[in-house]
C-alpha cells in the first residue's frame, strides 16, 4: 500500500514572477514572503501536515537565493547566539523540519514540462509524485486527492480553482 510519506512533491520554482515585480526584481516569487516565511515554506508546510517528507525544488530564475534560504535555514528559524570574540555561532533553539530537500537548477528559461523532465532523475521510474506550482498555496486534502487519484488509475490528477474575476463578472446575452 502507497503511503504518503513515500511520496516526493516537485516545487516548480523557477519562473520570473512578473506578475509580483514589485517584489519578484529582488527574490523569486516562492520567496516572496506571507507573514514571517516564504510562500514555498507554507507550501512545504501543507505537504509535510499530510506527511510528505521528500521535496524537489526545480529553481531557475534567481535559484541561488532559493538554495541560500534552505542552506541556512536553521539560521533564517532558529535563535542563534553569536560570540565574535571566539568567532563562533551557536543555534540554541532548535526548530526542525523532517524535510528532505533536492535543489535542482533546472535553467533559467525552461519551461514546466522542461522543469519536470529535468528532475526526473531524481525520481523512481513510475514513480507517483506531487507537482505544485512555487506559488501553489492552498487547502486541498492531499489524502482525498491521492486517494482520488489511485482510485481512477490515470498517469496524471489536476486540481485547479476557478478565480473568481478580480473586477466583478459581466455576463452578456445575445440580444
Amino acid at each position: 500500500m502507497l503511503k504518503i510519506k513515500d511520496i516526493p512533491c516537485v516545487i516548480l520554482a523557477g519562473g520570473f514572477g512578473t506578475r509580483l515585480s514589485e517584489e519578484t526584481i529582488n527574490k523569486p516569487k516562492p520567496l516572496v514572503e506571507i507573514g514571517q516565511f516564504p510562500i514555498i515554506w507554507h507550501i512545504m508546510k501543507l505537504y509535510s501536515y499530510y506527511g510528505v517528507r521528500k521535496f524537489i525544488i526545480s529553481c531557475g530564475y534567481k535559484s541561488n537565493l532559493v538554495k541560500d534560504f534552505f542552506v541556512n535555514y536553521q539560521n533564517y528559524s532558529n535563535d542563534i547566539l553569536i560570540d565574535l570574540q571566539n568567532n563562533s555561532k551557536k543555534i540554541i533553539s532548535k526548530k526542525s523540519e523532517e524535510w528532505e530537500i533536492i535543489l535542482s537548477d533546472t535553467g533559467l528559461s525552461t519551461n514546466t514540462g522542461g522543469r519536470i523532465l529535468n528532475i526526473k532523475k531524481y525520481l523512481k521510474k513510475n514513480e507517483i509524485f506531487f507537482c505544485t506550482y512555487g506559488d501553489g498555496v492552498s487547502n486541498i486534502n492531499l489524502k482525498k486527492l491521492l486517494n482520488t487519484h489511485l482510485k481512477h488509475n490515470k498517469i496524471a490528477t489536476l486540481s485547479a480553482v476557478k478565480p473568481y474575476g478580480r473586477f466583478g463578472e459581466l455576463k452578456i446575452e445575445n440580444s
